[in-house]
């Protein structure tokens, strides 16, 4: 067995029986992903970087001094600060931008011992669900349709680090998650992706999109990575307003743990039109195998689901508009010059930002306008608030709510892009829980009639990672899931 098809648990394991080092293990990784490079889905490698961390993790485990992620090889998708090391977004606007500082979640990961192997491609500021909007190009996911060589998206925004992951080009990766970017890549590519609650990973150094929803996670081969990445990443940030002041348990315990006698919400609202038969049959097996688990399941009403949409995409491009109003060519990235001030913001803007990150700009810049801020933002925020107590009331009857993850399994690269709102609806059953804030997990749990991964999402109280961990580890055990794409690349 190749030593990059091992999940990051027995990557671990086996650094610590000294049956493998660290270097040996990177080495690898640098290999596989030197041959995978028509995937694109590094978009800068740091192999010496690597090597010289994993020898140092082999020093400091010989000194017994291994922390929780000793010597695993990560990759980082390139939205968080990485110190010294070029950080994108994956836009020209940012393109030769090196940051001086190192984001808090990658900087915990480094402390518990982890190796960086590159940065990761994205949408471009993480606005999109394809990561064709990406400066570098798109992503190519691994899998393919049965008896097909047409290129599939991987999802987004964080296409690379789920195609990187189930490509075995690293043990796990970072993500972010602002409506669904962690969790519909997962679902695309056959992967486990977490977005915690959020407040519970620090946004510090991580590049903004829309502050209210963006949370950082991990995306990881199984249930038991993903709780072992979110340990790490987890914790407190005086550095970030937003972040929560609360202990992290140890995720890794509740994976396994019996799920008996919890109670599981159905939402009926996320029988969408059109939902294929397969993602249905899929959402009734995921039923059946935790009430043979022992769970109960309970029939729950999200009323305001319909709204959840264009709620979303008012109140993210609105922050993005804010955000993003920082790149004006003065201080850092890309300037193009021009004959005054506002000729120079102008021309580096237009030359700078993609056209999907150009037309969340505008719509959020209308929203947020005199005239139509209480017609639209403000309604929007109308409706989130009505949406985070839709499941409130739920946490009345249930403790853990179980949907699918997207409308449709990976489709092909190019097919929705000329249609923003056939792209919008990706996100359809994900957006809830950014815009409540609640902790969503995406597994892999069944494979379509073409071959490809689908993916179930379990939903969770506020800070209550740890039941949907172990409501995950019920399904992946009960799934069995354990296909991999076949290598082509």
């Amino acid at each position: 067995m190749s030593l990059t098809n091992l999940t990051l648990k027995a990557a671990i394991d086996g650094l610590t029986a000294r049956e493998f080092t660290s270097v040996e293990l990177t080495r690898a990784h640098i290999e596989a992903i030197e041959a995978a490079r028509g995937l694109n889905a590094y978009i800068l490698e740091t192999p010496e970087q690597a090597l010289d961390m994993a020898a140092k993790s082999d020093a400091r485990r010989a000194l017994g001094e291994a922390g929780p992620l000793e010597g695993a090889p990560l990759g980082v998708k390139d939205l968080f600060c990485t110190n010294g090391v070029r950080t994108t977004a994956c836009s020209k606007i940012l393109e030769n931008f090196v940051p001086t500082y190192e984001s808090t979640v990658t900087s915990q990961l480094w402390r518990d011992g982890a190796v960086m192997l590159g940065k990761l491609n994205l949408d471009q500021f993480a606005m999109g669900s394809s990561n064709e909007t990406s400066y570098f190009g798109p992503v190519t996911n691994p899998w393919r349709a049965q008896g097909s060589n047409k290129a599939l998206t991987p999802g987004g925004s964080s296409g690379g680090s789920a195609a990187a992951v189930a490509a075995d080009l690293c043990l796990g990766a970072t993500a972010t998650d602002t409506g669904g970017s962690i969790r519909q890549p997962a679902a695309f590519t056959g992967t486990v992706g977490i977005k915690p609650t959020y407040g519970r990973c620090s946004r510090w150094g991580v590049v903004a999109f829309a502050s209210s929803l963006d949370q950082a996670g991990p995306i990881a081969k199984t249930v038991e990575d993903a709780a072992l990445l979110l340990t790490s990443m987890s914790g407190h940030d005086p550095k970030d307003s937003t972040s929560l002041d609360v202990p992290v348990p140890d995720f890794t315990q509740f994976v396994g743990k019996s799920v008996k006698g919890l109670k599981i919400g159905i939402p009926k609202e996320y029988r969408v039109d059109n939902m294929p038969a397969e993602i249905e049959k899929l959402w009734q097996d995921g039923i059946a195998w935790l009430k043979e688990a022992g769970c109960e399941i309970v029939d729950i009403s999200l009323p305001h689901t319909k709204y959840a949409l264009p709620a979303y995409y008012i109140v993210a491009p609105a922050e993005a508009s804010s955000n993003l109003a920082r790149y004006d060519g003065m201080r850092y990235g890309l300037r193009e010059e021009g004959a005054n001030l506002t000729e120079i913001y102008e021309n580096t803007r237009a030359s700078g930002f993609g056209d999907e990150v150009k037309r969340r700009i505008l719509i959020g810049t209308y929203v947020l306008s005199a005239g139509y801020y209480d017609a639209y933002y403000l309604k929007a925020l109308k409706v989130r608030r009505r949406i985070a107590e839709d499941f409130d009331n739920a946490w009345t009857k249930c403790d853990a709510i179980l949907t699918p993850t997207a409308p449709s399994a990976a489709f092909g690269l190019g097919e929705n892009s000329n249609d923003p709102i056939a792209m919008y609806l990706n996100d359809v059953f994900t957006v809830t829980t950014n815009l409540a804030g609640l902790p969503g997990l995406s597994l892999p749990a069944g494979l379509d009639a073409n071959g490809l991964p689908l993916g179930l999402q379990i939903i969770g109280k506020p800070l209550d990672e740890a039941t949907v961990f172990s409501v995950a580890g019920a399904v992946e055990k009960a799934a069995g899931f354990k296909a991999k794409a076949e290598k082509w690349w």
